[in-house]
Formats: C-alpha cells, sequence, structure tokens
C-alpha cells in the first residue's frame, strides 16, 4: 500500500508530574524506529493501571513527561527498515507489553512479560492516550478488519489479562470460577471467556448496576459484597456442592478480597492474583491453605499466542466487551469515575475528541 501522509503534530493528554493533571495539549507525532511500527490510534480503552501511573502508585518508576495507555487499536501508517511482516494500512493494536528483548530466556520460552528488559505503554513508553502511537512490531496485536477497532480495543488489555489468568488457573468445562471484581472492565470479560469455555462464573462486587450488568453477561451467580453478611458462606454456597469455587480470579483493587479468597476457595482450589491495589499484601492461614492444598499464584499479562487466541474469540462474536465512548480530551472525568468506583464495564477515548 502507498504511503499514507503523517501529521507533524497531534494531540495527547500528558503527565508532566507523577500525582499532578493531566494537559490535553499538542505533541510531535514520534517517528518509528527500525524494527517499530507507528499506529493511528482511533481508540483507546482505558484501564485502571492508567490510574496506578497516574498517581505512582506501584513501585516501579513512570517516565515523566509521559502520555498514559495500553488499549490502542488503530491503524499502521509508518514503519522502520527492518519491518517486513505487517503492512502500512494493516489495522493494530498496542498493548501493556510495548516490546521485550526476544532473545532472553523468558522470550525464549513465551513469557515475554517477563523480560527484564520489558518496555510497557504508558508506564515506561508513551502509550494509546494520543492520535499516534509507537510500538514495537514484534509485539503489536494483528487485527482482522472485520472487527471494529472500538469495541476490540478494551480486549487488548482487559480481555488478553483475564483470559491469561483463567488458563492460569487451570479450570475445565463444567468446573466454577468466583470473580472478584466482575463489575468492572476485566471481570465483564472474564464472565463471557468462561461462558465461551463451558465454566460456570460467580460474579462478585458491590452495587445494582453491577449486578444487572454481570447477569446480563451470563453470570451464574452474583454475590454483592455491599449486602452480604457472610461474603464466604455466600460464594460456597452459589456452588452446585456447596465447597466453594475450583478458582478465584481476583481483578479487585482494594486488599480485603485478596484476604478471603482462601477462605472459600474449594480443597485444591486456585486462587489467582491479577488486581495490583496500591501496598496491598496477600495473606491467607497456613493451615488452611496446607490442609486444604489450596495454590496462591500471581498472573500477568499474556503473550503473543495468549493474545491471538483472546482475539479470535472476540473475532467469533463470544466477546463483547461493554464499553462506553467518550473523547480523548474527556479522560480525567473517567479516571474521577474510577477513584469513586462508578465505572460499570470500561471507557473507550475517541482519540479525535
Amino acid at each position: 500500500m502507498a504511503a499514507i501522509e503523517v501529521p507533524k503534530t497531534q494531540w495527547a493528554q500528558v503527565l508532566e508530574e507523577v500525582g499532578g493533571q493531566l494537559k490535553y495539549k499538542e505533541i510531535p507525532v514520534p517517528t518509528p524506529g527500525p524494527d517499530e511500527v507507528l499506529i493511528n490510534v482511533k481508540y483507546s480503552g482505558v484501564c485502571h493501571t492508567d490510574l496506578h501511573a497516574l498517581k505512582g502508585d506501584w513501585p516501579l518508576d513512570v517516565k515523566i513527561p509521559l502520555v498514559g495507555g495500553h488499549e490502542g487499536a488503530g491503524v499502521v501508517v509508518a514503519r522502520g527498515q527492518l519491518v517486513h511482516d505487517i503492512e502500512i494500512g494493516d489495522h493494530a493494536g498496542i498493548k501493556w507489553l510495548n516490546g521485550s528483548c526476544l532473545s532472553c530466556s523468558f522470550c525464549q520460552t513465551a513469557d515475554e512479560s517477563l523480560c527484564p528488559k520489558a518496555l510497557l505503554s504508558g508506564y515506561t513508553v508513551d502509550g494509546t492516550f494520543q492520535q499516534y502511537a509507537i510500538g514495537k512490531a514484534a509485539h503489536v496485536a494483528r487485527l482482522s478488519k472485520d472487527i471494529p477497532l472500538d469495541g476490540v480495543a478494551p480486549v487488548l488489555c482487559a480481555g488478553i489479562t483475564v483470559y491469561k489468568g483463567l488458563k492460569e488457573a487451570n479450570v475445565k468445562a463444567g468446573e466454577t470460577v468466583a470473580i472478584v471484581g466482575a463489575g468492572g472492565g476485566l471481570g465483564s470479560l472474564a464472565i463471557q471467556y468462561c461462558k465461551a469455555m463451558g465454566i460456570r462464573a460467580i460474579g462478585i462486587d458491590g452495587g445494582d448496576e453491577k449486578r444487572a450488568m454481570c447477569d446480563s453477561l451470563g453470570a451464574d451467580a452474583f454475590i454483592d459484597f455491599t449486602k452480604s453478611k457472610d461474603v464466604v458462606k455466600d460464594v460456597q454456597a452459589a456452588t452446585e456442592d456447596g465447597l466453594g469455587p475450583h478458582a478465584v480470579i481476583l481483578l479487585a483493587v482494594a486488599e480485603k478480597p485478596f484476604q478471603q479468597a482462601t477462605e472459600y476457595v474449594r480443597p485444591r482450589g486456585t486462587v489467582v492474583a491479577i488486581g495490583l491495589p496500591a501496598g496491598a499484601y496477600l495473606k491467607a492461614e497456613v493451615f488452611s491453605t496446607v490442609v486444604k492444598m489450596i495454590s496462591i499464584k500471581g498472573s500477568y499479562v499474556g503473550n503473543r499466542k495468549d493474545t491471538q487466541e483472546a482475539l479470535d474469540f472476540y473475532r467469533r462474536g463470544l466477546i463483547k466487551a461493554p464499553y462506553k465512548i467518550i473523547g480523548l480530551s474527556e479522560l480525567p472525568k473517567v479516571f474521577d469515575l474510577m477513584l469513586a468506583g462508578k465505572i460499570a464495564g470500561r471507557y473507550v477515548l475517541d482519540t479525535y475528541k
């Protein structure tokens, strides 16, 4: 395809100081390096990780100034001279894992996210809260042109992350998974992946709006922690045999649910920590953990193979991320809603509004 004209400047949301206010302003359009592509980002999802970056919640240095975001879907408009497997005009997505060395022991064994030289979109390198963003060609998601860019944007982080978590939990069709934070962007997709894989899903979250959404997505049960007198007993009672779920997927942004999970998971169950509440710790009673033979593990983002598998569910119509579109200029409103716990599903930014 012929070259696409790329402007010199673009609009972006820029963080100039950790904990400071975002500035919506014009900045230069970056130029891709030899192994990179430049993507005209049409839509970008907003993840809770983006709020952590804004606030500096994690023990990981944030690039400053920073353009956040890591769920960007758009069109390839330029590529470096070493890139030959993706064409100008192709649709592509930028994920949390922007790039890795491809040669360390982790990269060689499909654990690229553990690469000591990993580049993280919207954290250590500029991300997708801008109209044009850079990604390493080996890591950008290849998107079929028959899927909508707005709808697929949340799948690029939320979808891939929960799909990977379910794989790490080793659950099988017919078994039950409790999803903590089921009414959020990740949780809404986790329910759908469970249904598509034949897994029973128990949603755990708070509020009637989130209950309604989880019910509409096919959750087999919903536990409202704001109304429950005993979350542990209620979760166990929601399973067919009363012994508790086979696995727990922790997507919460508060610490308490991480402490409760081992209390209601069934013997030989698996607790998978995915959410990253600031300063939180995992704690479990040693005796019950041992005698119930419970597994506790963390799950990070998916690799390139996980990415294509997770996207294939979406392409086949088995996954649909509940989302609302808002303009890039209005991003601070999304973070305000996040802080207030008032988001059901996901917000997707139109970068041209």
